[in-house]
């Protein structure tokens, strides 16, 4: 039998579908049943497609080419993740990120922590553009500080994940807003202006949502008594000084001035290391060394133990090896024509406007779900559909706005993409116990398809408006 480098025909509905429950029921029997790392789960889902490539007489050479090129898709994200790794180990060991947690245990109030700390966090990565570098630096410190107020940990990280993904799909500086407005050809600055439709009032709710909340938690349930036990502890194992918030504040600051992310990071590991060794009083090769294997320390405090101890780009090998297999799947499933014929379906059922949106969204979802990472979902939602906002006239910010609703906000909501994968690692907290508390992540899906359905913020443009390129002013889209 001979093979070809790409599919003799596209996979069938029937196809498809048999591939995601083979996938669901991999990753079911690997993990909850058979115990297993769901890195090998997602390893061996590459062969359950591999299985249809062959019968679709793909060539080997031209699936495994899609692997590589799905992973190589990803590799910025991998090299960040190891050089976060870094910076929170060293900003550990040098009293960074315990200074933090000290002072924001001695002048924030309980009763309004979690809105400041989803504010914080907004305002941290709106500026950085990095929902990652947001989660390590200020997001571990708002998970300590939250802990020692008594706060369960889910609903913490709920405010910081809400909190860090405000910049990483509003921000000018955010790698996926950037690569949204190109996917869909729409100027950055409008794909923002069509997303503040929706990320406004999800920002407001949010807000409301974490303060009452706030206020209800520490009223009736929360102990207090653990900030001063926890301030015990950290003076007595680090040293606490203003000081050493200066490389929390220099890595925002550059990063603020769009130098690249990772030079930017390790510099700051590079600080954190040299606080470790000056202000720490750690061997200097050993401030260093923690830059791979993470801090460690006994502080006879639980829960700051846990907290303190993590780090290090060794924390994070087994999160690139699943990011890496997810990666490769994404590739993969794009070399077989998986998405090819989701996109031939979507075409043929997103005839309004309502599920011109919701398709879109699914899109985004299943590159996340399939994927396993926010710039595979970006365009998986911005292809699956592009053809159909021109058909139907609808104005591509629509699109570029949808696209960021079902691809880059659901990201941490797949426990096998980087962005679920590194919060759980980073924060100490799964992905399924902190999701029912992603408010802002859950307002963004449910006012984007609110305005689907009830025809808000869609707006028209005719075809040959599309063809020329030239962006008109928008009408209200009227159903027809």
């Amino acid at each position: 039998m001979t093979v070809s480098a790409g599919p003799s025909r596209l996979p069938t509905m029937a196809e498809v579908l048999a591939i995601m429950i083979g996938f669901i029921a991999i990753m079911f029997l690997s993990i909850n049943q058979l115990q297993l790392p769901i890195q090998l789960a997602l390893f061996a889902t590459w062969f359950l497609v591999m299985g249809l490539g062959l019968r679709l007489k793909v060539s080997y050479e031209s699936m495994q080419k899609g692997l590589i090129d799905g992973i190589h898709n990803g590799m910025e994200a991998v090299l960040v993740l190891t050089t976060v790794g870094a910076l929170i180990g060293t900003w550990i060991a040098g009293g960074v990120v315990p200074s933090i947690i000290y002072y924001g245990l001695s002048v924030m109030s309980p009763q309004i922590f979690l809105f400041a700390a989803f504010i914080i966090c907004a305002l941290t990565s709106l500026a950085t553009g990095t929902s990652f570098g947001t989660a390590g630096t200020a997001g571990v410190a708002m998970m300590g500080i939250g802990h020692s107020f008594g706060i369960p940990l889910p609903l913490v990280a709920g405010a910081v994940i809400s909190g860090a993904y405000v910049g990483d799909k509003m921000s000018p500086l955010s790698d996926t807003t950037v690569m949204t407005a190109s996917l869909c050809k729409v100027k950055l600055i409008d794909h923002i202006r069509s997303m503040m439709w929706v990320s406004v009032p999800s920002i407001v709710i949010a807000s409301i949502l974490f303060l009452v909340v706030g206020f209800f938690y520490i009223s009736d349930s929360a102990d207090t008594s653990r900030a001063a036990v926890a301030m015990q502890a950290l003076e007595s194992h680090f040293s606490i000084s203003p000081w050493l918030l200066m490389p929390a504040v220099v890595v925002i600051a550059l990063l603020t001035r769009r130098y690249p992310a990772i030079p930017v990071i390790t510099f700051g590991a590079v600080l954190g290391s040299a606080c470790a060794w000056l202000a720490q009083g750690t061997d200097p090769i050993e401030a260093i060394r923690i830059a791979y294997t993470g801090n460690a320390m006994q502080s006879n405090v639980p829960f700051l133990d846990t907290l303190l101890n993590r780090g290090g780009i060794e924390s994070m090998l087994g999160v690139v090896a699943l990011i890496l297999f997810a990666l490769g799947l994404g590739g993969l499933m794009k070399q077989v024509g998986i998405l090819q014929a989701i996109s031939n379906g979507f075409l043929r059922w997103a005839n309004t406007p309502g599920r011109l949106t919701l398709s879109t969204m699914l899109g985004g979802f299943f590159g996340n779900f399939f994927g396993g990472a926010a710039y595979v979902s970006l365009i998986t939602a911005s292809t699956i559909t592009e053809k159909n906002y021109d058909d139907q006239g609808v104005d591509r910010r629509v699109l570029s706005r949808n696209a960021e609703a079902g691809g880059t906000i659901t990201t941490p909501m797949v426990p096998w993409t980087d962005g679920g994968v590194f919060m759980a690692t980073t924060l100490g907290v799964s992905t399924l116990t902190y999701l029912p508390f992603l408010w802002y992540h859950l307002l963004v899906l449910a006012i984007t398809i609110l305005y689907g359905f009830a025809n808000i913020a869609i707006w028209r443009t005719d075809s040959a408006t599309h063809a020329s390129g030239d962006t008109r002013t928008p009408q209200e889209f009227q159903t027809h």
